[in-house]
């Protein structure tokens, strides 16, 4: 089969796209005919070397969507199944979704009833199932403004999205570190941007709720502009700090709002087919950014290291089912 292998940390060079063994299944395991997947920024930092546990050569790739090829669990798990599958040590511990087939844990394959189609499929994985479990936890209302902290991002074009859905009339604002992307913002869902000037926001606006996905960097400036009995939920770490230090919570939350996040680790069918119910009921304009091919793997993961980077990212495998 065709495949992505990294076989020492670095730069886009070292994204081999090479022939490898179709992997064999084994107790518990299952085969996965990839259709397509998208491209996340932790695939970015594994293969730049910083995901310490990583071993390589390592095919990346933490999220897929396709068809059980071969099975260990015909019940739960037939031939020609649809599914989706993220997370757990995918493309980690073990080789990832970045080919045309992926051997997975049995417990790590969902099945999925949709009649989406594989482009818009491969857009939503990781990327909508932590926006979508973002939006809950923020538990989002009409009468809410809200500012999504790195708005650019895959995750917070996804969540306006999917707010925009169901609340046309919520106001949302995206933070940018500059203005030239505020006509894709605004295209988007969003109604505004505020300029984030090295970790600053420059405006006196207040929010009832903000998604936080530069992280601990930015946390809490974020929380300097939250309104009294506001959420902030943050789950992402676009601005690669890990860690949030200094932080005194009678002090920082003093202002009696709640902290939160959302882990897109904690997953089960039942929480990725109600993401995908809802996507289909309030019908959720879900649309990539950007399609590539396998053959371009380094042309897609240069694009979303880039200052154009905007929105989701994804790879399909051009096959029958495209």
């Amino acid at each position: 089969m065709k495949a992505v292998v990294v076989r020492k940390p670095g730069d886009s060079s070292v994204l081999e796209v090479t022939q490898v063994a179709k992997p064999s299944v084994k107790p518990g395991w299952s085969l996965v005919k990839v259709l397509g997947f998208g491209i996340n920024r932790s695939e970015i930092f594994t293969r730049q070397g910083l995901s310490p546990s990583v071993k390589f050569p390592r095919i990346l790739g933490i999220e897929c969507v396709g068809v059980i090829e071969e099975t260990t669990d015909a019940l739960h798990l037939p031939v020609g199944q649809k599914i989706i599958s993220i997370m757990g040590e995918m493309g980690r511990d073990f080789d990832g979704s970045y080919a045309e087939y992926v051997l997975l844990p049995n417990e790590q394959i969902y099945p999925v009833m949709t009649d989406l189609d594989w482009k818009t499929l491969a857009t939503i994985p990781e990327t909508y199932y932590t926006a979508f479990g973002a939006y809950k936890n923020l538990k989002i209302d009409s009468d809410d403004v809200v500012l999504v902290r790195g708005g650019a991002s895959g995750v917070g074009t996804a969540f306006v999205k999917l707010l925009k859905a169901k609340f046309p009339e919520t106001k949302v604002y995206a933070s940018v570190r500059n203005a030239s992307k505020k006509a894709q913002l605004l295209s988007v869902g969003y109604d505004d941007i505020v300029i984030d000037d090295n970790g600053l926001l420059k405006t006196d606006l207040t929010f009832t709720k903000i998604l936080e996905l530069v992280g601990p960097a930015t946390i809490k400036n974020s929380i300097a502009h939250l309104e009294e009995n506001g959420i902030i939920c943050s789950c992402g770490q676009l601005g690669r700090k890990w860690y949030l230090e200094d932080f005194d919570p009678i002090m920082e939350l003093q202002n009696n709002v709640y902290l939160t996040t959302f882990y897109s680790g904690n997953v089960s069918q039942e929480k990725i087919q109600e993401m995908l119910t809802y996507i289909e009921q309030e019908h959720v304009d879900i649309c990539p950014e950007k399609v590539f091919d396998l053959e371009n793997i380094k042309t897609a993961h240069d694009y979303l290291e880039s200052s154009q980077a905007f929105g989701k990212v994804i790879v399909l495998i051009r096959r029958k089912y495209g």
